[in-house]
């Protein structure tokens, strides 16, 4: 078996795995938590600051009163955290319930400047929810629907096929910064170069992105990048950041008495003020996962990225541990092999169902999912739909001990 992570040769001296365990308290009921693709425990920080918010009194925006003031700084707050979490500005950040709801409310107000013969390019690697909705948008508009490709075989979304994907009459390209899935991570930025030549619009779909490494919004090329907080020991909300410049140029659906200004008109219903607290605190523990990486006088940025870049390079090591025990059983497949992917591991077990392995691992008190993950178009490609394969997904907060649990079980199951 590999070295432990907390070894010398894996773990980065800048992250101390059992420290950052001990500030989530459902951590204690023992059980081994590698559901995190899909919605991560929360540190006792975010806990106590959505409780404190509550506890102080909150009320709705606009009022003459104080609750109303501290619900106002509650939401200035957060856009600046997430803002700073990105590498956008907190002007251009936009929250809503999820990052599909968000996808859908951008597709819609997009599409409405589309005409016959435009183009849209969407990937066969996302999530579904950067998928159907500019599908269907385009449907309503009669714009073309084009296809970037999987390389079935290694997990990559090989960039140079947008060359030939994208043209003048492309208007939006969607495309993922890390696969739920398989974990790749494509190169966004050349994709995003292609569209911009192009005179196109780049949605990025980064909520798998977001929990594993740094995130630079204009690095990237994205012109709408977004991220869900319950990805990353937040809240179950989801952020888009953007230039507030280009959201000048979009115009939803809204209420007529709700504000025309930017980022408000995009935000629809009053704002659930007190989980929106808990981001803030949510950035606040990313922020310190990395003590004495910057100097104690760095911006929160700085500490993010340090902090992210301790992250990734933790994650890495241990999913180097988890991937090669995978490997070594005859009976499981792997599937993905990208040079650069997230954590994430998906997998079957020759002659058991996807349902029966997340069963009998969670007997053990090992937690996985199992399905397709809204990875639909993946697993379609794959021949996997309609039971798809099992994923266990890494966080900061996973330990050998966790792989360790998996490995022996799926192991126990494969005879």
């Amino acid at each position: 078996m590999t070295a432990g992570i907390g070894d010398s040769a894996l773990a980065p001296q800048s992250f101390d795995v059992a420290a950052v365990r001990a500030l989530y308290p459902a951590l204690a009921d023992g059980h081994a938590y590698l559901d995190g693709a899909a919605g991560t425990q929360v540190p006792a920080a975010v806990i106590e600051a959505i409780a404190g918010a509550y506890a102080q009194g909150i009320g709705n925006l606009g009022g003459a009163f104080a609750a109303s003031g501290r619900s106002g700084a509650i939401v200035a707050g957060a856009r600046a955290a997430v803002a700073d979490l990105v590498g956008g500005t907190a002007d251009g950040v936009v929250f809503g319930p999820s990052a599909t709801s968000l996808a859908y409310r951008i597709a819609d107000a997009l599409s409405r400047a589309w005409t016959a013969g435009d183009e849209i390019v969407v990937s066969r690697l996302d999530h579904d929810s950067n998928v159907r909705p500019w599908i269907q948008a385009a449907g309503r508009a009669g714009v073309t629907v084009k296809w970037a490709e999987v390389d079935l075989v290694t997990g990559e979304l090989p960039a140079a096929q947008y060359a030939d994907l994208i043209g003048p009459r492309t208007r939006v390209v969607a495309v993922t910064a890390a696969s739920n899935a398989i974990g790749t991570r494509p190169d966004v930025a050349a994709i995003a170069g292609l569209a911009h030549a192009a005179g196109a619009l780049c949605y990025v779909d980064g909520v798998h992105a977001t929990p594993h490494v740094p995130v630079d919004v204009a690095a990237l090329g994205a012109d709408f990048y977004t991220t869900s907080a319950y990805k990353w020991s937040g809240p179950h909300l989801a952020a888009l950041a953007a230039d507030p410049a280009l959201l000048e140029t979009v115009w939803p659906d809204k209420l007529a008495p709700s504000s025309n200004a930017v980022p408000w008109r995009f935000e629809r219903g009053t704002l659930p003020f007190a989980d929106l607290a808990g981001v803030t605190a949510a950035v606040g523990h990313l922020a310190a996962l990395a003590p004495g990486a910057v100097p104690a006088a760095a911006s929160r940025r700085e500490r993010i990225l340090a902090s992210m870049a301790a992250v990734e390079a933790y994650e890495a090591a241990l999913f180097a541990r988890l991937a090669g025990g995978l490997a070594e059983l005859e009976q499981v497949t792997l599937y993905g092999k990208a040079a650069r992917r997230a954590p994430t591991a998906f997998f079957s077990v020759a002659g058991v169902a996807p349902r029966a392995v997340a069963e009998h691992l969670a007997a053990r008190g090992v937690n996985v999912w199992d399905g397709d993950n809204y990875a639909y178009e993946l697993c379609t490609a794959l021949g996997l739909e309609p039971d798809g394969a099992v994923r266990a997904g890494l966080v900061h907060y996973n330990d050998a001990s966790d792989v360790d649990r998996l490995l022996e079980g799926v192991a126990s199951l494969a005879g």
